[in-house]
């Protein structure tokens, strides 16, 4: 989905339904977040805690569960009672990376889960150093087909939202690039400034900063239409058409929880998502909010897997 396609689908043109009065919390509720304290997620979980709770009359805990990329956190909501109470953070990895990527999880992606709200997406940008000779897209696909696994990007390990990003690149330009995996995205970029890489495909918050010191040196944002959130850079799809690639994150509950309660917890976090000052705490974490309905949650899930499906298939990436 493109961006004005995704955005109004997510239904953020209006501050969503009413709370629905047929089902109301009678206990406070929990948010497992699958990363460890202090990240985006975990950042994102919290800012929508607290004003939820005061629509819904209930506390709103956030839990920490990670491990098992994701998996922990997906066994402890899959395995618990579907009475709406707990709700799992999605990123990718849960339902759409992992049964792509791994041999087997102990959880069954669709079927253990339903559907939410979508809570937001994060745009990528394309950076390189600053004596690197390509200065736009167009130029950096043309040196790449004449250096032939000769122009290398960094990631934050094997499977990574970067790594994703930087073969579904080459895929689609139709270039061989050498994949250097890190642990974690910041030692990538020391080495990219260093000169030991030649580019990263990663979030923009992480980058950004760096492009505006002038130590790195940006070509291009992820998605199919200018971001707000990486002013003044041209989509890749220019140059690549169809590309689109921002991770999004949203909430999940057990399979067979009642629709009332998906309803009620729906609709309280759309108007959470929908109010102006959320949108600039979001923002100010590289991230625009979503919201909808969680049919059109489903539906995004089902996109984005039959995007990566194709990549992860034919670069054979594994984390086994």
């Amino acid at each position: 989905m493109n961006r004005r396609n995704l955005l109004a689908a997510a239904g953020l043109l209006a501050a969503g339904p009413a709370v629905a009065e047929t089902w109301r919390p009678t206990r406070p509720m929990r948010i497992i977040v699958p990363f460890a304290p202090g990240g985006t997620a975990d950042t994102i979980a919290r800012l929508i805690a607290d004003p939820t709770a005061a629509i819904l009359g209930q506390p709103v805990l956030i839990e920490n569960r990670p491990g098992g990329n994701g998996t922990v956190a997906a066994i402890s909501v899959a395995r618990g009672p579907a009475d709406g109470l707990t709700l799992l953070y999605c990123s990718p990895s849960i339902q759409i990376l992992n049964p792509l990527m791994m041999r087997s999880i102990p959880y069954d992606a669709m079927a253990d889960f339903t559907p939410v709200i979508a809570l937001m997406r994060a745009p990528k940008i394309l950076v390189v150093r600053p004596d690197f000779p390509a200065r736009d897209v167009a130029a950096l696909i043309a040196l790449a087909r004449t250096r032939p696994g000769g122009i290398s990007f960094a990631s934050a390990g094997v499977g990574s939202s970067g790594h994703l990003a930087g073969a579904l690149f080459g895929q689609m330009a139709g270039v061989e690039l050498l994949h250097v995996p890190y642990r974690g995205t910041a030692p990538g970029v020391q080495d990219l400034m260093a000169g030991r890489v030649d580019m990263v495909l990663d979030t923009a918050a992480a980058l950004l900063p760096l492009v505006q010191d002038g130590r790195l040196r940006a070509l291009a944002v992820s998605t199919q239409e200018p971001s707000p959130l990486a002013p003044g850079l041209p989509p890749i799809a220019l140059t690549l058409p169809g590309f689109d690639d921002a991770s999004f994150n949203y909430l999940v509950a057990a399979a067979r929880t009642p629709p009332e309660a998906i309803a009620a917890i729906n609709a309280a976090i759309g108007r959470v998502l929908a109010e102006p000052t959320l949108r600039a705490r979001f923002e100010a974490l590289g991230a625009e909010p979503l919201g909808g309905t969680p049919e059109q949650l489903a539906a995004m899930v089902q996109s984005e897997i039959a995007r990566w499906r194709g990549v992860i298939t034919a670069q054979g990436i594994t984390l086994e």
